[in-house]
């Protein structure tokens, strides 16, 4: 029976790898689990809930020296050296962006799995962080928002007078944009939203918003994964956000391409053109930015008066429910290695899921992974089918993939 440690992060991350409900399925797949000292503090869970689920309190170096880790963020040199040779650490690794941990770790000895690093298919649905932390990262992106916009985001009719709702433009329509056109719509406001994907229009609206056509041919995605658009596409995406930003009052970015900068949505000209009290929330700031004069991890403001939030941790910053959902994830993971439930992972390289997340193993990189071929959503495909986890939209000036999950 092999052990599971639940470590504690480095400051500034109030997230945990689990929670004391996610602890009770662990013990169920057959591990032993040992939750650091105050490794759920910031998320609100106490020493005593982990063990009252079942779980054993120890030291640091007990919970970094267990069979498998379960991590939120990467491990930083100093905590890989209290890796075990042999050991196994799940988390987000983000082996994309840095070569070098997985070098590392491999290195060590330590079989490496990176949670956002499960594939784009139907199968790994329930194991998705990207999507479980966009979704929070957008409904937070909109409370941000409304804390730095010094207005009502509902209209209201008042007896000191009439107060016209806010408007909103959220760009892309992915699980990040959906759920930030889905927050502000409920608030009231006035939301519209842009995605390279057509076939999404019919779900935009039926969270309250509305679709901004781009009316130019965009190339399918092959892979599941955003793609650059064309360059016609990109001129009149640009011309789009040019009218809205001198029309809206909040604007919130979501767009990423896999493995490359964030695309430039917002130029300097359009964010001045901005009204003083406007709010840009940049959800794209960890990777450089959609948004011109974006500073990840700060707040600017800018010379003609507008908050541009660039926040790396808004999925964070609902860190309960933050962890419950990546602690699933977590154990979904876990119970595609457990299939015998005892306790023991066998790791599979013949399954596509465990072979897409393993980045090192047996002391050699293994990422990249062969790519996963997934069917993109067909052109003329209702529009029940847009938002299915097959298909990411293409992006560069327009556009969505996920973002946001710290």
């Amino acid at each position: 029976m092999a052990r599971i440690g639940v470590v504690a992060e480095y400051a500034g991350e109030a997230r945990v790898a689990a929670t004391p409900t996610t602890v009770k399925q662990l013990l169920g797949l057959g591990y032993e689990v040992l939750v650091e000292t105050g490794a759920g503090a910031q998320a609100s869970f106490a020493d005593d809930a982990y063990a009252a689920a079942g779980a054993t309190i120890g030291s640091t170096v007990e919970a970094f020296g267990s069979d498998v880790v379960l991590k939120v963020n990467p491990p930083t040199d100093t905590e890989i050296a209290l890796l075990e040779p042999g050991s196994i650490l799940i988390g987000l690794l983000s082996p994309a962006f840095k070569p070098e941990l997985v070098a590392a770790l491999a290195a060590r000895g330590v079989t490496a799995l990176a949670m956002d690093a499960v594939p784009r298919i139907s199968r790994a649905q329930s194991m998705d962080v990207l999507s479980s932390m966009s979704n929070i990262a957008g409904y937070r992106a909109v409370v941000e928002a409304a804390n730095e916009f010094g207005w009502f985001f509902t209209g209201q009719v008042t007896a000191a007078g009439k107060v016209p709702p806010a408007k909103v433009l959220v760009a892309g329509a992915g699980v990040a944009g959906l759920a930030a056109i889905g927050a502000a719509s409920s608030l009231g406001a006035i939301v519209r939203a842009t995605d390279p994907r057509p076939e999404v229009a019919d779900q935009v609206k039926s969270i309250g918003g509305t679709y901004l056509k781009v009316e130019v041919e965009v190339e399918a995605s092959t892979d599941g994964y955003a793609k650059a658009t064309s360059e016609a596409y990109d001129r009149r995406a640009a011309e789009i956000y040019s009218e809205q930003a001198a029309d809206v009052d909040i604007v919130i970015t979501t767009a990423l391409i896999p493995g490359r900068p964030a695309p430039k949505l917002l130029t300097a000209a359009d964010v001045a053109s901005m009204r003083p009290g406007s709010v840009i929330v940049d959800m794209a700031a960890i990777q450089g930015g959609n948004v011109e004069g974006t500073v990840a991890g700060e707040r600017v403001v800018t010379p003609n008066g507008v908050v541009i939030l660039g926040y790396t941790d808004l999925a964070a910053r609902l860190p309960a429910q933050a962890s419950q959902l990546y602690g699933t994830n977590l154990v979904n993971l876990l119970k595609l290695l457990t299939p015998g439930k005892d306790g023991e992972v066998a790791l599979d390289f013949d399954d596509v899921v465990q072979r897409a997340v393993t980045v090192a193993r047996d002391g050699e990189v293994t990422w990249p992974p062969p790519p996963v071929q997934v069917s993109a959503v067909p052109a003329a495909a209702p529009a029940a089918a847009a938002g299915r986890r097959s298909t990411r939209p293409n992006s560069s000036r327009l556009g969505n993939a996920e973002a946001g999950d710290g």
